[in-house]
């Protein structure tokens, strides 16, 4: 079946509009409890080492579960949204974390603990890529990477929150980590919210229904023209392509897209294992360091407050830069943080030195979320995204185990020196071999033809 609605260019030449502010605020809210719900455990780990007696291998173990199926969980979501649409799945995925995520207060050992974990996770790991998926196909490219980081940039004050609420509730007493959990399950009330969400068109059209890509992308365009005026006419189409009902994960590992997915893999699972390891071991290794609990955590929930600026950041040269050359320069600049975190001793280096990290680390993930999705095709893209993501969050099975390695017999240090390493992987990775996406001229050149369409 041809491609009849062009449904790419009628997206690419609206202007950013209320349909776009509605998107960007529901996902902001999933994104946010997305990431409170991927670093609770961290928290409730560094309370758990007295209140449990857990060891790091413990911690190692069920973290190590969690990626694994954050693996499964982003695999597994980004070929269901290919198949069966981004908005579905991201309503089935939050409730299903959410929901998990309050048996969690209830878990009465560290292996009943590990379970609902590992259950948490599974939809923790898919919502990322639906809702980045959705991002990279609902929003005009012109603007995309910026409203990906600033829906990033929302959604990250998940993190500190998260620290803060932890922070209040562990001293409340023992019990106190099980109410970090709750507050997790908030984003079991999404589906309420989601009723207000479009379906993506390209979806649609990509899946040959037509029809219904024309009648959801023509209610679009009513909406904006309402609000913002006439609207330029779209770019026509460059050919067509054949309707598909899904496509085979063996796609991805041949050429055209073969190099790409190798080269995703690879600064997804390097990065993955730095940025997870650095976030979930740091309040535990301050406090095998002697500091105490509380302090740990107030140190953590100070430095995390930079991640809302790093996406900010983000948002102000995604579109300006080659996405590969601004994600390999912040790679560089992470791995020399991490670096120096290891040295840090006083209370205040150690809260600077990682506001710093938390804040490069999200301009790098904001990034990242809109490269990964930009390298494949309408047809693979929720799969390739999923994929390789995924892989990255496989990838950090080992890392919570090569962490307690490091730990156990080289000390404190190594375990950083580690995660530096991490970042030198990736920043070589991409900047040799990584695809090249748009820069500032596909968005110089839109405005220009907005203006002189509009006269």
């Amino acid at each position: 079946m041809k491609n009849i609605a062009n449904i790419s260019n009628r997206i690419n030449r609206l202007p950013f509009s209320k349909v776009h502010k509605k998107a960007l605020i529901i996902l902001s809210f999933v994104y946010f409890f997305d990431f409170f719900d991927l670093n609770t455990f961290s928290y409730a780990a560094a309370a758990l080492v007295k209140e449990w007696h857990l060891s790091t291998e413990t911690i190692a173990l069920i973290t190590s579960a969690s990626y694994f199926a954050m693996f499964l969980g982003a695999t597994f979501g980004g070929w269901f949204s290919d198949r069966f649409g981004r908005k579905r799945g991201l309503i089935i995925m939050v409730t299903w974390f959410s929901f998990f995520s309050l048996l969690s207060t209830f878990a009465w050992n560290p292996l009943v603990l590990g379970i609902l974990r590992f259950l948490t996770s599974l939809g923790i790991g898919a919502v990322t890529i639906l809702a980045s998926t959705y991002i990279s196909e609902f929003f005009p490219v012109p603007f995309r990477g910026k409203y990906q980081a600033l829906c990033i940039a929302i959604g990250i004050c998940g993190i500190p929150v998260a620290g803060w609420v932890s922070k209040s509730v562990i001293s409340l007493g023992p019990w106190g980590w099980r109410v970090i959990f709750v507050f997790g399950a908030i984003g079991i009330i999404f589906p309420l919210i989601a009723r207000k969400l479009e379906e993506s068109p390209i979806w649609y059209e990509v899946r040959g229904q037509v029809d219904k890509a024309n009648e959801m992308m023509a209610r679009i365009e009513q909406h904006v023209t309402l609000e913002k005026g006439p609207l330029p006419e779209p770019e026509p189409m460059l050919g067509q392509y054949t309707a598909h009902t899904s496509v085979p994960y063996s796609r991805l590992f041949k050429k055209p897209l073969l190099m790409k997915t190798i080269v995703l893999m690879i600064m997804w699972s390097s990065t993955t294992i730095a940025i997870q390891g650095f976030g979930t071991w740091v309040p535990t290794l301050l406090v095998k360091q002697g500091i105490d609990v509380e302090q740990s955590i107030a140190y953590v929930a100070l430095a995390t407050i930079g991640a809302p600026l790093g996406a900010f950041i983000a948002s102000r040269i995604s579109d300006k830069f080659d996405r590969k050359w601004a994600i390999t320069v912040v790679s560089i600049l992470i791995m020399a943080l991490v670096a120096l975190f290891g040295f840090a001793s006083m209370p205040i280096v150690i809260i600077v030195v990682g506001f710093l990290i938390h804040m490069f680390e999200r301009t790098f993930s904001s990034m990242a979320y809109s490269y990964t999705p930009e390298m494949y095709p309408p047809e693979a893209r929720g799969s390739g995204n999923g994929l390789t993501y995924g892989v990255g969050r496989l990838a950090n099975m080992f890392g919570p185990f090569i962490v307690s390695m490091l730990y156990g017999g080289f000390g404190y240090l190594s375990v950083f020196m580690f995660f530096a390493g991490c970042w030198i992987i990736c920043a070589v990775g991409i900047g040799i071999f990584g695809g090249s996406t748009q820069s500032s001229q596909p968005r110089k050149l839109f405005i220009e033809k907005e203006k002189a369409t509009i006269g």
